[in-house]
């Protein structure tokens, strides 16, 4: 099975035993905010296909809520 970038990175994230959960949860929101850029940069673009962004979004969101931090979308531009 292959291991995504993005899924190294939140293994990395989840198993610092050095950073305290809000801290954890503050570099996980960071991480959120990169891929949701990169996932409207992709769908603005009709020569870029997905390239695992969704999924991205998707395991970072699943990171987030196992720390107790619910993900709510804000503004009316929503993907």
């Amino acid at each position: 099975m292959t291991v995504s970038t993005m899924e190294l990175k939140l293994q990395a994230i989840r198993n610092d035993s050095g950073l305290s959960r809000k801290e954890k949860i503050v570099r996980l929101e960071k991480l959120r905010t990169e891929a949701r850029a990169l996932q409207r940069a992709a769908t603005e673009s009709a020569m870029v296909e997905d390239d695992g962004w969704y999924e991205d979004v998707h395991l970072i969101d699943t990171e987030l809520e196992a720390l107790g931090r619910t993900v709510e979308e804000k503004g009316a531009a929503t993907l």
